[in-house]
């Protein structure tokens, strides 16, 4: 990456954050300070590119609400513990984000006003026009929905212009390319071929409404060098574009 700062070519963008992103296994920390402070880093020259940031966090480091069931826990109970272990990764990312100098606010899809804003709509807008950060914490505020369906829920309501869709691989592959070497790598795919080769990097209803609001979708490798600006700036080299 150039130490000239590029320019966005899009005007907003949604970045979808697994929980699993924000994780040290080697270390043995659910939430890692590095790493967090890294991705504040990156997400200040995104900013200073000229793009207004909003951001989906998951919260797979801490709870996993459909893995809940093996545990003897309701899968109700399992996603709101999950929603909640969003909120988490949300507040810790804040605070590394203002460590660096970004504004910064948590809106929640569950009401808890002592941490985060509600979810508003309008708010939301205002917070972006006066260029600060949002992250999106709580998913839907419903059980039996993805962090992924809210990444894309939020991009619509927003009118974000993409979806970025942070992993831990460059793209999308017919198959996990950690586990299988002979695994295809796509650079470029519509919906519709997503969607019919249950490709699993994000789960259909997800697809199927960044599809249905031309949202284009790219996946690619967080931990990559400067992948996301590279991304944000319009590189068509970097990771997997989903478009309709």
């Amino acid at each position: 990456m150039s130490d000239v700062i590029q320019k966005t070519h899009y005007h907003r963008i949604l970045l979808k954050l697994s929980g699993e992103a924000l994780q040290n296994r080697a270390k043995g920390l659910s939430i890692d300070p590095e790493i967090l402070a890294g991705i504040a880093r990156r997400l200040k020259t995104v900013t200073a590119m000229g793009a207004q940031v909003g951001i989906v966090v998951g919260g797979g480091n801490i709870f996993r609400g459909i893995s809940g069931e093996i545990r003897g826990i309701g899968r109700n109970s399992g996603d709101y513990m999950g929603m909640l272990a969003t909120t988490i990764n949300a507040l810790a990312l804040q605070s590394a984000m203002e460590n660096v100098g970004l504004e910064t606010r948590v809106m929640s899809a569950i009401e808890m006003d002592k941490v985060a804003e509600p979810f508003i709509l309008r708010r939301a807008l205002r917070h972006f026009d006066k260029g600060r950060v949002m992250i999106f914490a709580g998913g839907t505020g419903n059980p039996y929905f993805s962090t992924d369906t809210a990444a894309a829920l939020r991009a619509s309501e927003i009118g974000a212009d993409v979806l970025l869709k942070a992993t831990k691989v460059n793209g999308i592959y017919s198959a996990d390319p950690l586990k299988d070497p002979n695994a295809v790598f796509f650079p470029e795919l519509t919906f519709h071929e997503a969607l019919v080769k249950s490709l699993k990097v994000m789960d259909a209803a997800a697809f199927s409404l960044c599809m249905e609001n031309r949202i284009p979708i790219i996946v690619f490798n967080l931990f990559e060098s400067g992948s996301i600006e590279a991304v944000v700036a319009g590189s068509r080299s970097v990771g997997t574009h989903v478009h309709a």
